[in-house]
């Protein structure tokens, strides 16, 4: 009886019978911290299946240095959401060949900091227009909406606190100013691509503290888009250029990314009035500030 009532309560979450790939991938903001975290919220709270994809070196181990290799990415051809958060990878053609499959198949992408920089491959390969730096701005430009362009704030010395610009299930039971990170605005043209719909802007803070004010005029005359909305092939696609290890202890960024989730695979109207967002176990991320 306990398990059928398990199963029962299973079912009428969000989630359910829907299958999400993260991939880890960055050697700065410690993604393979954060997002085998974020899956377990996923699973645990939301009752989706997740699968945690590392960069792996040649022996095996989980290695962010390593650019070159990402195995277990068959697990594409059956998820229904792409979760990224890569830095300048340089991905084989047969592992490369799967993640630009999933891309082309319309479904959802919920790309996380770095992954507007995602990939950094050399011109005259196969998939050098996926790099960040490709004529195009790449997949960051193409499919996201921006590639990497620059620090807005001061890395490492400037934080930044959320300021909510529409309205939007994504941003259900999120206050304006909830969202503070440690991390840095990142820079983006202005305006963004017309497919793209800014949800939250990043307010520069003069410090690292949440306390800290707010830096006046320049860098927040004009802010930037620190999340957004764009479509690619008829997919849904949702853009943080915040997500380090230590954004995702704030509880905000965490329903942000949550309910971001759930719009993806098109059950917002499942959203709640305040997504379940607990972490699950222990966790304590390594600061960005300190080298690998």
């Amino acid at each position: 009886m306990h398990l059928v009532a398990i199963l029962l309560f299973s079912a009428l979450l969000p989630g359910h019978g829907k299958n999400v790939v993260l991939i880890a991938g960055d050697d700065e903001y410690h993604s393979e911290q954060m997002i085998p975290q974020f899956a377990k919220i996923l699973e645990q709270r939301q009752g989706f299946h997740c699968t945690v994809l590392y960069s792996t070196n040649k022996k095996g181990e989980i290695d962010p240095h390593f650019r070159g290799n990402i195995p277990g990415l068959l697990a594409l051809k059956k998820a229904d959401l792409l979760i990224l958060f890569t830095r300048f990878r340089d991905l084989p053609d047969d592992q490369m060949k799967l993640f630009v499959d999933y891309v082309d198949s319309g479904k959802p992408i919920f790309g996380i900091r770095t992954a507007t920089h995602a990939f950094e491959i050399p011109r005259g390969k196969t998939y050098s227009n996926y790099s960040w730096n490709s004529d195009d701005g790449g997949f960051g430009r193409r499919v996201l909406g921006e590639t990497w362009i620059a620090h807005h704030g001061d890395h490492g010395k400037q934080s930044t606190r959320g300021r909510i610009s529409t309205s939007s299930p994504i941003l259900r039971g999120i206050k304006d100013g909830d969202i503070w990170v440690k991390t840095d605005v990142y820079k983006v043209r202005l305006p963004l691509p017309p497919t793209c719909v800014p949800l939250v802007y990043g307010e520069v803070l003069t410090g690292m503290k949440e306390s800290d004010a707010a830096v006046t005029g320049k860098p927040n005359d004009p802010m930037m888009p620190v999340a957004w909305t764009n479509t690619y092939k008829g997919a849904r696609v949702f853009v943080s250029t915040m997500g380090a290890a230590e954004d995702f202890e704030n509880e905000a960024l965490r329903r942000l990314f949550v309910n971001a989730a759930i719009w993806a695979v098109g059950r917002e109207a499942q959203i709640p009035e305040k997504s379940d967002v607990r972490l699950v176990g222990g966790y304590a991320p390594t600061s960005f500030l300190l080298s690998y």
